[in-house]
């Protein structure tokens, strides 16, 4: 992954974002080119986003998908989640009107060249590896969000899903799903989805 080794202002991203041909992520500094989605993983995007969408109708919440940006100030980072759902109303970044700031769930569908980054450094605790902008000192970007409570890692792979949710006592918890009978569920909003829904016309190697 070719990663800038010039750095950029915040508003110099967005400025050059504006007329990107591809997205491209921002961390201090550092402009990070986005890969591009292999038809699994749109196909999962597209079945929980569309059935997210169907169950949260009429109820305060938005569903997007990797088209609208967050932005996590403590970590100086803009990012394009695979999915989120928002409670309404939106908290828009300072003078933006497409980047987002209150997630209450992310799920990111997990790849080769991006699981070791979406399963650490923007969850949980970082490596320190010097020259790689995904394993710098980076710690808990997601978890610095005030709004954030559910966080969905989705296999291309195989039938498998992980689920960290934050409770009551500011506790996350893991609960893994498993095979085309098991259903995922939220704590954060009523909703379930079972496995061979979520992974209809994912065509395995």
């Amino acid at each position: 992954m070719q990663v800038s080794t010039k750095t950029y202002s915040p508003q110099e991203y967005l400025e050059l974002e504006e007329q990107a041909e591809q997205r491209n992520e921002y961390l201090d500094g550092r402009i990070i080119p986005m890969a591009g989605g292999k038809p699994n993983h749109n196909q999962l995007a597209i079945n929980l986003t569309s059935a997210l969408n169907y169950n949260l109708k009429k109820k305060p919440y938005r569903v997007f998908m990797s088209d609208l940006r967050l932005w996590i100030p403590d970590y100086r980072l803009y990012t394009y989640p695979d999915v989120m759902v928002v409670n309404t109303p939106l908290v828009f970044a300072e003078d933006r009107t497409d980047t987002v700031t209150n997630p209450l769930e992310i799920a990111e569908i997990l790849s080769d060249s991006t699981e070791k980054y979406d399963r650490g450094d923007k969850f949980s605790n970082a490596s320190s590896q010097r020259g790689n902008p995904y394993s710098r000192d980076r710690v808990r970007m997601y978890r610095s969000i005030p709004s954030f409570r559910e966080y969905v890692l989705i296999s291309q792979t195989a039938m498998q899903v992980e689920k960290f949710s934050k409770n009551d006592s500011q506790q996350w918890v893991l609960s893994e799903y498993v095979g085309k009978d098991s259903k995922l569920t939220f704590d954060s909003f009523e909703f379930e989805i079972s496995l061979a829904e979520l992974y209809d016309r994912v065509e395995f190697e």
